[in-house]
């Protein structure tokens, strides 16, 4: 599919639309910061390969055991730098994570992972507002277990069962656990097979923050 990865771009392209849009209508009292964290997907003398360990910049080691879970490693440098940086009280991420979302709920409807209630209902209600249909998934620690690395504090890949769940955990390794924080998976509705992308997200990021 290396002619589709157009489409794995989608979540920092619904950040982009959203902070396009917000950049527009300035909503008076709030401060948002919009991240997105770009890098190239090539091979090259520098490229990771399997059983590298990666420190991210909270200090975590990373076990590398698939190369294809690569988003989740600039994303988990992206949240420190929103949490750490930024100082942000809340934050809300988009990313096509996992195939195992869209194995679950479709191409229409994105997974919504937190522990916070209060975000999972603004989330919910937002996205009966702008028809970005979300569902709630289940944060289930249990599965934690399945991350442990011998050789790292954490590594890049969970069982082949629950995958969009472990990558909800792995994620969350990388905000403060008091913060509200939200993983949105939206691999499935971010693209449209006949028409191509369909801007999945931007609308419910820029609602969020209005």
């Amino acid at each position: 599919m290396m002619e589709l990865m157009k489409f794995d771009c989608g979540g920092a392209a619904a950040v982009l639309g959203a902070a396009r849009a917000i950049g527009s209508t300035k909503p008076e009292g709030v401060e948002a910061h919009f991240i997105v964290a770009a890098c190239e997907n090539m091979i090259n003398a520098r490229a990771i390969v399997p059983s590298d360990i990666l420190t991210a910049s909270n200090g975590k080691t990373i076990e590398i055991l698939n190369t294809d879970a690569e988003g989740r490693l600039t994303l988990a440098d992206a949240l420190v730098f929103a949490d750490k940086e930024c100082g942000c009280e809340s934050i809300i991420e988009l990313s096509t994570l996992t195939g195992a979302c869209m194995i679950s709920l479709g191409k229409k409807i994105c997974g919504l992972w937190t522990d916070n209630d209060d975000l999972a209902k603004e989330i919910e209600d937002i996205s009966k507002t702008t028809g970005d249909k979300a569902w709630r998934m289940p944060m289930a620690k249990e599965y934690a277990d399945s991350l442990k690395s011998k050789i790292a504090d954490i590594s890049n890949l969970g069982d082949r069962y629950g995958g969009a769940i472990t990558a909800a955990l792995f994620l969350t390794e990388f905000v403060d656990k008091k913060k509200p924080y939200a993983h949105i998976d939206i691999a499935g509705p971010v693209w449209d097979d006949k028409s191509g992308a369909t801007g999945f997200g931007a609308k419910l990021v820029t609602e969020w923050v209005r």
